[in-house]
C-alpha cells in the first residue's frame, strides 16, 4: 500500500511499514516544515492512505471537505514507539482497504474507520 507518514509519526512506525512491505513516503525525511495543504495534496497525487497525528485533519476534511485518499489519525500518546508501531502496522493488515476513502482514528484500544464523502 501506499502511505505518506506526516513529520509527526514516529520513525518506528515508518520503518515497521517499510518492513511490512508498504511503499511510505516520510515527510519528516523529504520535506519537513511541509504544509497541511501540502501534505494532503502529496498523498492525493500519490492516491497514498495519509498517515498522521494531527487532528487538523480532521478539520480539512470534515469541515472544509477537502478531497482526500484516505486519512488515519494516531491518537496513541503515551504507548512505546515499538508498540505503536505493532498497533499502526497490525490495523493496516486488518483494515487497510477499509481505510482508503476513510477517514480512520487509531487508538491503543480501538480503531474507527468512517467513510467520507467530500465535496472538493
Amino acid at each position: 500500500m501506499k502511505v505518506v507518514a506526516d513529520e509527526g509519526v514516529d520513525r518506528p512506525i515508518v520503518a515497521r511499514l517499510r518492513q511490512d512491505g508498504h511503499e511510505v513516503d516520510y515527510i519528516a525525511e523529504m520535506d519537513s516544515g511541509l504544509d497541511d495543504d501540502r501534505v494532503l495534496s502529496r498523498a492525493n497525487q500519490r492516491q497514498a492512505l495519509l498517515i498522521t497525528a494531527d487532528k487538523d485533519f480532521g478539520e480539512m476534511v470534515f469541515m472544509q471537505g477537502k478531497l482526500n485518499t484516505g486519512i488515519v489519525l494516531l491518537r496513541l500518546a503515551g504507548v512505546p514507539p515499538t508498540q505503536k508501531a505493532k498497533i499502526v502496522s497490525d490495523a493496516l493488515a486488518s483494515h487497510g482497504s477499509e481505510m482508503r476513502a476513510a477517514f480512520s482514528v487509531i487508538t491503543h484500544k480501538m480503531l474507527r474507520i468512517r467513510p467520507i464523502r467530500t465535496t472538493t
